[in-house]
Protein backbone atom coordinates (compact mmCIF):
# COMPACT_ATOMS: atom_id res chain seq x y z
CA UNK A 1 0.00 0.00 0.00
CA UNK A 2 1.43 3.13 -1.17
CA UNK A 3 2.35 5.94 1.91
CA UNK A 4 0.56 8.57 -0.48
CA UNK A 5 -2.83 8.44 -2.73
CA UNK A 6 -2.43 9.15 -6.49
CA UNK A 7 -4.85 11.26 -8.16
CA UNK A 8 -3.61 10.87 -11.60
CA UNK A 9 -0.25 9.62 -13.58
CA UNK A 10 1.15 8.93 -16.49
CA UNK A 11 4.33 8.66 -18.61
CA UNK A 12 5.35 12.39 -17.54
CA UNK A 13 3.80 13.02 -14.25
CA UNK A 14 2.50 11.68 -10.88
CA UNK A 15 -0.34 13.73 -9.00
CA UNK A 16 -0.85 12.97 -5.33
CA UNK A 17 -2.89 13.84 -2.42
CA UNK A 18 0.55 14.83 0.26
CA UNK A 19 -0.93 13.83 3.68
CA UNK A 20 -0.65 16.04 6.59
CA UNK A 21 3.25 15.38 8.55
CA UNK A 22 4.65 14.63 5.72
CA UNK A 23 7.85 16.88 5.01
CA UNK A 24 8.95 17.31 1.86
CA UNK A 25 12.66 17.00 2.75
CA UNK A 26 15.11 16.05 5.88
CA UNK A 27 16.80 19.01 7.52
CA UNK A 28 19.10 19.44 9.77
CA UNK A 29 16.46 19.26 12.76
CA UNK A 30 14.58 16.23 11.26
CA UNK A 31 15.69 12.82 10.92
CA UNK A 32 12.45 11.50 9.62
CA UNK A 33 10.63 9.93 5.98
CA UNK A 34 10.59 12.54 3.77
CA UNK A 35 7.96 13.06 0.63
CA UNK A 36 11.03 13.02 -1.20
CA UNK A 37 12.32 9.21 -0.76
CA UNK A 38 8.67 8.04 -0.60
CA UNK A 39 8.39 9.09 -4.17
CA UNK A 40 12.29 7.25 -4.94
CA UNK A 41 11.58 4.25 -3.19
CA UNK A 42 7.68 3.59 -3.74
CA UNK A 43 7.40 5.38 -7.17
CA UNK A 44 10.51 4.61 -8.71
CA UNK A 45 11.28 8.03 -9.21
CA UNK A 46 15.21 8.54 -9.64
CA UNK A 47 15.06 12.33 -9.82
CA UNK A 48 17.01 13.93 -7.44
CA UNK A 49 14.42 14.86 -4.96
CA UNK A 50 12.38 12.50 -6.39
CA UNK A 51 10.88 14.44 -8.89
CA UNK A 52 9.57 17.61 -6.77
CA UNK A 53 8.65 20.35 -8.46
CA UNK A 54 7.21 21.78 -5.73
CA UNK A 55 6.50 22.31 -1.92
CA UNK A 56 4.01 21.58 0.71
CA UNK A 57 4.41 22.62 4.26
CA UNK A 58 4.75 19.39 6.77
CA UNK A 59 1.78 20.04 8.21
CA UNK A 60 0.35 21.06 4.67
CA UNK A 61 -1.93 18.32 3.09
CA UNK A 62 -3.21 18.51 -0.33
CA UNK A 63 -2.46 17.79 -4.08
CA UNK A 64 1.00 17.99 -5.65
CA UNK A 65 2.48 17.28 -8.84
CA UNK A 66 5.13 15.67 -9.09
CA UNK A 67 8.21 14.89 -12.18
CA UNK A 68 8.99 11.42 -13.54
CA UNK A 69 11.22 12.30 -16.00
CA UNK A 70 13.95 15.63 -16.31
CA UNK A 71 11.80 17.04 -18.94
CA UNK A 72 8.53 16.97 -17.08
CA UNK A 73 10.51 18.57 -14.42
CA UNK A 74 11.93 21.37 -16.25
CA UNK A 75 9.14 22.45 -18.13
CA UNK A 76 6.81 22.40 -14.60
CA UNK A 77 9.48 24.20 -12.58
CA UNK A 78 9.44 26.88 -15.25
CA UNK A 79 5.46 27.13 -15.16
CA UNK A 80 6.07 27.60 -11.19
CA UNK A 81 8.62 30.22 -11.79
CA UNK A 82 7.09 31.77 -14.42
CA UNK A 83 3.35 32.15 -12.52
CA UNK A 84 1.51 30.09 -15.03
CA UNK A 85 0.03 27.53 -12.33
CA UNK A 86 -3.35 28.55 -10.20
CA UNK A 87 -3.01 27.47 -6.74
CA UNK A 88 -6.04 26.82 -4.33
CA UNK A 89 -6.13 26.23 -0.44
CA UNK A 90 -8.27 26.13 2.48
CA UNK A 91 -7.72 27.34 5.61
CA UNK A 92 -10.11 27.32 8.94
CA UNK A 93 -9.20 30.74 10.12
CA UNK A 94 -9.92 32.14 13.79
CA UNK A 95 -12.40 35.26 13.53
CA UNK A 96 -15.09 36.28 11.42
CA UNK A 97 -14.42 37.71 7.66
CA UNK A 98 -17.41 38.43 6.13
CA UNK A 99 -15.30 40.10 2.83
CA UNK A 100 -12.71 39.15 0.24
CA UNK A 101 -9.50 40.62 -0.43
CA UNK A 102 -5.94 40.78 -0.86
CA UNK A 103 -2.93 40.67 0.94
CA UNK A 104 0.09 42.47 -0.88
CA UNK A 105 2.45 42.27 1.53
CA UNK A 106 6.45 41.42 1.18
CA UNK A 107 8.04 38.69 2.93
CA UNK A 108 11.16 37.38 4.74
CA UNK A 109 13.14 35.35 6.98
CA UNK A 110 12.23 36.69 10.42
CA UNK A 111 15.92 38.13 11.76
CA UNK A 112 14.06 37.04 15.54
CA UNK A 113 13.37 33.82 14.97
CA UNK A 114 15.32 32.05 12.02
CA UNK A 115 12.60 28.93 11.33
CA UNK A 116 9.58 31.19 10.87
CA UNK A 117 8.46 34.11 8.35
CA UNK A 118 7.12 37.30 8.74
CA UNK A 119 5.83 40.60 6.66
CA UNK A 120 9.10 43.42 5.76
CA UNK A 121 9.56 45.71 3.74
CA UNK A 122 12.80 44.38 2.40
CA UNK A 123 11.12 41.20 2.07
CA UNK A 124 10.33 39.59 -1.68
CA UNK A 125 6.86 40.34 -3.44
CA UNK A 126 4.14 38.25 -1.84
CA UNK A 127 0.45 38.57 -3.03
CA UNK A 128 -2.32 36.62 -1.22
CA UNK A 129 -6.10 36.33 -2.33
CA UNK A 130 -9.27 35.27 0.27
CA UNK A 131 -12.70 34.98 0.03
CA UNK A 132 -14.91 33.68 2.70
CA UNK A 133 -16.76 30.65 2.59
CA UNK A 134 -18.55 29.89 5.52
CA UNK A 135 -18.22 31.26 8.93
CA UNK A 136 -18.78 29.19 12.04
CA UNK A 137 -19.77 30.10 15.58
CA UNK A 138 -19.28 26.96 18.21
CA UNK A 139 -22.30 26.98 20.27
CA UNK A 140 -21.03 27.69 23.90
CA UNK A 141 -22.61 24.48 25.49
CA UNK A 142 -19.76 22.19 22.53
CA UNK A 143 -17.04 23.76 25.39
CA UNK A 144 -17.91 21.96 28.23
CA UNK A 145 -16.96 18.92 26.32
CA UNK A 146 -13.86 20.38 25.17
CA UNK A 147 -12.84 22.19 27.73
CA UNK A 148 -14.34 20.01 30.54
CA UNK A 149 -10.95 20.75 32.88
CA UNK A 150 -11.30 24.57 32.71
CA UNK A 151 -12.64 26.80 35.45
CA UNK A 152 -14.81 29.45 35.04
CA UNK A 153 -12.22 32.28 34.94
CA UNK A 154 -10.40 30.07 32.00
CA UNK A 155 -13.92 29.85 30.42
CA UNK A 156 -15.01 33.34 30.40
CA UNK A 157 -11.72 34.47 29.19
CA UNK A 158 -12.53 32.43 26.22
CA UNK A 159 -15.61 34.27 25.96
CA UNK A 160 -14.27 36.87 26.13
CA UNK A 161 -11.45 36.60 23.28
CA UNK A 162 -14.71 34.99 20.86
CA UNK A 163 -12.55 31.77 20.73
CA UNK A 164 -15.80 30.32 19.08
CA UNK A 165 -15.69 32.35 15.71
CA UNK A 166 -14.28 31.15 12.89
CA UNK A 167 -14.22 31.22 8.95
CA UNK A 168 -13.10 28.62 6.10
CA UNK A 169 -11.43 31.13 3.50
CA UNK A 170 -10.59 30.14 0.06
CA UNK A 171 -6.90 31.29 -0.40
CA UNK A 172 -4.90 31.80 -3.88
CA UNK A 173 -1.74 32.82 -3.42
CA UNK A 174 0.12 34.89 -6.48
CA UNK A 175 3.40 34.42 -5.56
CA UNK A 176 5.38 31.60 -4.26
CA UNK A 177 7.49 32.09 -0.90
CA UNK A 178 7.55 29.85 2.14
CA UNK A 179 5.14 30.17 4.94
CA UNK A 180 3.38 32.57 2.56
CA UNK A 181 -0.36 32.05 3.51
CA UNK A 182 0.30 31.43 6.88
CA UNK A 183 2.33 34.67 7.50
CA UNK A 184 -0.41 36.34 5.47
CA UNK A 185 -2.78 35.36 7.56
CA UNK A 186 -1.41 36.21 10.47
CA UNK A 187 -0.77 39.40 9.54
CA UNK A 188 -4.48 40.07 9.24
CA UNK A 189 -4.89 39.22 12.75
CA UNK A 190 -6.63 35.77 11.71
CA UNK A 191 -4.01 32.99 12.19
CA UNK A 192 -4.87 29.30 10.65
CA UNK A 193 -6.45 26.83 13.70
CA UNK A 194 -3.47 24.98 15.11
CA UNK A 195 -0.69 26.33 13.15
CA UNK A 196 2.19 25.77 15.60
CA UNK A 197 4.85 28.74 14.44
CA UNK A 198 2.07 31.21 13.69
CA UNK A 199 -1.01 31.07 16.25
CA UNK A 200 1.00 31.68 19.90
CA UNK A 201 1.77 29.16 22.00
CA UNK A 202 -0.98 29.52 23.83
CA UNK A 203 -3.78 29.39 21.15
CA UNK A 204 -2.09 26.20 19.79
CA UNK A 205 -2.77 24.11 22.76
CA UNK A 206 -6.20 25.16 22.55
CA UNK A 207 -6.73 24.47 19.19
CA UNK A 208 -5.75 20.81 19.26
CA UNK A 209 -7.97 20.10 21.79
CA UNK A 210 -10.31 19.56 19.06
CA UNK A 211 -8.19 20.26 15.60
CA UNK A 212 -4.81 17.91 15.81
CA UNK A 213 -3.08 19.09 12.68
CA UNK A 214 -2.62 22.62 11.15
CA UNK A 215 -6.34 23.67 8.96
CA UNK A 216 -4.45 24.01 5.77
CA UNK A 217 -4.87 22.24 2.63
CA UNK A 218 -4.04 22.61 -0.85
CA UNK A 219 -7.78 21.85 -2.13
CA UNK A 220 -6.48 22.76 -6.15
CA UNK A 221 -3.85 22.86 -8.46
CA UNK A 222 -3.90 24.03 -12.23
CA UNK A 223 -1.01 23.63 -14.64
CA UNK A 224 -0.01 22.80 -18.06
CA UNK A 225 0.90 19.57 -18.97
CA UNK A 226 4.54 18.94 -19.66
CA UNK A 227 4.05 17.06 -23.19
CA UNK A 228 0.68 17.65 -24.25
CA UNK A 229 0.46 21.53 -23.16
CA UNK A 230 -2.98 20.60 -22.19
CA UNK A 231 -4.33 22.89 -19.07
CA UNK A 232 -5.33 20.58 -16.35
CA UNK A 233 -6.81 21.46 -12.68
CA UNK A 234 -6.27 18.61 -10.02
CA UNK A 235 -8.30 18.66 -6.77
CA UNK A 236 -7.85 16.47 -3.42
CA UNK A 237 -10.56 16.22 -1.39
CA UNK A 238 -10.76 17.96 2.27
CA UNK A 239 -9.44 15.47 4.51
CA UNK A 240 -11.77 13.93 7.50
Amino acid sequence: MKTVTVIFEDEDILVIDKPSGIAAEETNTQKVITLSEILKKEFGIPLFRGGLVHRLDKDTSGVMVVAKTQKALDVLQAQFKGRKTKKEYLALVHGFIMESGVVDAANARNPLKREKFTVLLEGKEAVTEFSPISNFKFPISNWETIFNDFNKIQMRKLERMNYNEFTLLKCKPLTGRTHQIRVHLKYIHHPIVADEKYVGRKMVRIDKRWCPRMFLHAKRLGFYHPTTGKWMEMEAELPE
